[in-house]
C-alpha cells in the first residue's frame, strides 16, 4: 500500500490533453514535450482523399500519455503479458507492484492466456477498476504477417472487452515487448490503425483511449499520430504521403496481398454488379435451413456443368457469392456459445513457417450444439488464417460418440468453404486416431472429397508431432498431455524443444 501522500502519483486520465488539444492549444501534448511532428509535414499536399479523415470527435478520445500506465486512474489498463501471465517486463512488474499480491492469486485462475487473445481482472490496489491482459506475438521477420495479425488480434480483442463492459476509458501499453523483438515503428502503426478503426465503428461508448508509452517511445507515437488522427484538413493532406501502403482492410486488420488482387481481379461488367448488389437482400433471406437456401442446387449446377449448360467459371462465380453470403452471416451472428467451447484457436508455427490451428474434438459437444452456428464460427475464424498456407492439428483424444462428426456435416462444409480453404491446406495431423477414426478417415478422403488424402497423417504421439511444430509452437490442452504420458511416457509432456 502506498504511504500517504503518495496518491499524488496517480494521474487522472480526464486531467490529459486529448490529441486535438495538442495542436490547438500549444506545442505541448499530453506527456509536457514539444510537439514538431506537424512542422515536417507541412507543405506536402496530396490531391487523393485520406483514408484516415481529420475527425475532431475521435482526436477528443485519443491521448497520449508518456509515464507508467499503472498510475492511471481509468476504467480499465491493459498489461502487457506472455502465455503464463507470468511475464516479468518493466510494465507488467509495475502493474503488479501497485495492484498488490491478489492480482498474482487471479491470475492463476485464468490458466494463461493465448497469444492475441485478452483477459480481464480487477485491478485491486490500482486507480483503474479493471486490467485487460493480453499477449503479444514473437516477432520474426520471416513470419511477419502472423505477427501482425496477433498484434491486431491484441489490440481488437481489449478493445472488444471495454466495449462488452461499457468502459468509458482505457489506456493501453505498448503491447509488444522489447523481449519479444516487435519493431516499435510497425507495432505503433497496427496500435493506432486498428484503434482508430474500432473508434469509427463502435466506438460509441468508449469516451476515451489512452496511449501510456515510456519517453523512447513518445517520439515514435508523436510522429505517426498524425496519419491516423489528423488534427484538421491541412493535417490530413501534409499526411498523405506517409501512410504505409499497406492500411489492413475496414477494420484495420491486415490484409494478405495475394488476397486483395484476388478480390480486385477482373472488374465486374454492368450485371455482375447488379447481382452484387442484391448481397444484401439475399442475406435477409438467409435464416433457418440455411444448409438448404445456400447450398440445396450445388448438385444440380454439377449437372447443368455436365451438360454444358453452366460453364465452370459461371459455377465457380456461384459458390463464392455463396460463401460470401455465409461469410458475412458469420461476421454477424453472436456465435459467443461456441467461441466458448475452445475447440478451436490459432497457435503457433510449424517447422517451415505455416500457421497452426488447433482443433479439440473433445471440446466439441456436436449432439449438444447449434452445428450450423459451429460451421459460422470455423467460418469466421479460418477466413483470414486460410489465405495463406497453414497446417491444422487435430486432437481426437478421449473423445466419445457425442464428439465425433458425421460425414455428412464435414461434406457439407468442404463444399461451402472458399477454395483459398483447400488449396493452402498443407497438412491435417490426426493425433491419437483410434482404428474406427483412421478407417472413416480413409473412406471419407477417399470417396467423399478429392484433394485431401495426401494431406492427412495419423499422430500416434506427440513425439512424432514435435516433428512437425516444436513444442513451444503449439498449445495443447493439459488433458492431451496427461494422456500423452500416460500411454507414450512421461518425457512427452516436458515440451523440451530437444525432444
Amino acid at each position: 500500500m502506498d504511504p500517504l501522500g503518495a496518491r499524488s502519483q496517480i494521474v487522472d486520465v480526464q486531467t490529459l490533453h486529448s490529441w486535438d488539444h495538442a495542436l490547438k492549444g500549444s506545442d505541448e501534448g499530453p506527456g509536457g514535450k514539444a510537439s514538431d511532428q506537424t512542422d515536417g509535414l507541412n507543405g506536402l499536399l496530396g490531391p487523393s482523399p485520406s483514408p484516415f479523415p481529420f475527425r475532431d470527435d475521435l482526436n477528443r478520445k485519443i491521448a497520449l500519455f508518456t509515464g507508467d500506465v499503472a498510475l492511471l486512474n481509468c476504467t480499465a489498463i491493459v498489461n502487457t503479458s506472455n502465455e503464463m501471465l507470468t511475464d516479468k517486463n518493466p510494465i507488467s512488474e509495475s502493474i503488479h507492484r501497485h495492484a498488490g499480491p491478489d492480482l498474482r492469486d487471479e491470475l492463476l485462475k485464468l490458466k494463461g492466456c493465448r497469444t492475441g487473445e485478452a483477459k480481464m481482472t480487477k485491478g485491486f490496489n490500482l486507480a483503474a477498476r479493471f486490467i485487460i491482459h493480453t499477449v503479444g506475438p514473437k516477432y520474426k521477420a520471416k513470419y511477419r504477417t502472423a505477427a501482425e495479425s496477433s498484434l491486431y488480434s491484441c489490440y481488437r480483442n481489449v478493445l472488444q472487452i471495454a466495449k462488452e463492459q461499457a468502459m468509458a476509458s482505457v489506456a493501453f501499453c505498448v503491447v509488444s515487448t522489447t523481449k519479444r523483438g516487435y519493431p516499435l515503428e510497425d507495432a505503433t502503426h497496427i496500435a493506432l490503425r486498428t484503434v482508430r478503426r474500432f473508434l469509427e465503428t463502435h466506438g460509441q461508448s468508449i469516451e476515451m483511449v489512452v496511449f501510456a508509452v515510456t519517453e523512447m517511445e513518445e517520439p515514435v507515437y508523436r510522429k505517426l499520430l498524425p496519419i491516423y488522427y489528423p488534427r484538421s484538413e491541412e493535417e490530413e493532406r501534409s499526411s498523405l504521403p506517409l501512410i504505409p501502403p499497406d492500411i489492413g482492410n475496414a477494420e484495420g486488420e491486415p490484409v494478405v496481398p495475394e488476397r486483395q488482387i484476388r478480390i480486385a481481379e477482373k472488374p465486374s461488367t454492368l450485371e455482375d454488379d447488379s447481382e452484387e448488389d442484391t448481397l444484401d437482400s439475399d442475406l435477409g433471406q438467409v435464416g433457418t435451413h440455411a444448409f438448404a437456401r445456400m447450398e440445396g442446387d450445388v448438385d444440380k449446377q454439377r449437372r447443368l456443368v455436365l451438360q454444358g449448360q453452366l460453364s465452370e467459371a459461371s459455377l465457380q462465380k456461384q459458390h463464392q457469392r455463396n460463401y460470401s453470403r455465409w461469410l458475412c452471416r458469420a461476421r454477424a451472428e453472436d456465435l459467443s456459445d461456441i467461441a466458448a467451447l475452445k475447440a478451436l484457436y490459432q497457435t503457433g508455427v510449424d517447422t517451415c513457417g505455416r500457421t497452426v490451428m488447433v482443433l479439440v474434438g473433445r471440446n466439441i459437444p456436436v449432439t449438444l450444439i447449434d452445428m450450423e452456428k459451429a460451421l459460422l464460427y470455423f467460418i469466421h475464424v479460418m477466413d483470414h488464417i486460410a489465405v495463406k498456407e497453414y497446417v491444422m492439428v487435430y486432437f481426437h483424444t478421449l473423445t466419445g460418440e457425442h464428439n465425433h462428426l458425421d460425414s455428412d456435416f464435414l461434406k457439407k462444409l468442404y463444399d461451402i468453404v472458399d477454395p483459398k480453404f483447400k488449396k493452402n491446406l498443407r497438412a491435417f495431423y490426426f493425433v491419437h486416431p483410434t482404428f474406427r477414426s483412421k478407417v472413416s478417415t480413409w473412406f471419407f478422403s477417399t470417396f467423399s472429397v478429392s484433394g485431401l488424402k495426401e494431406k492427412v497423417h495419423h499422430v500416434e504421439t506427440l513425439h512424432q508431432l514435435y516433428a512437425c511444430i516444436l513444442p513451444e509452437q503449439i498449445d495443447i490442452p493439459p488433458f492431451v498431455l496427461d494422456y500423452d504420458a500416460r500411454m507414450n511416457g512421461p518425457y512427452h509432456s516436458a515440451h523440451s524443444p530437444g525432444l
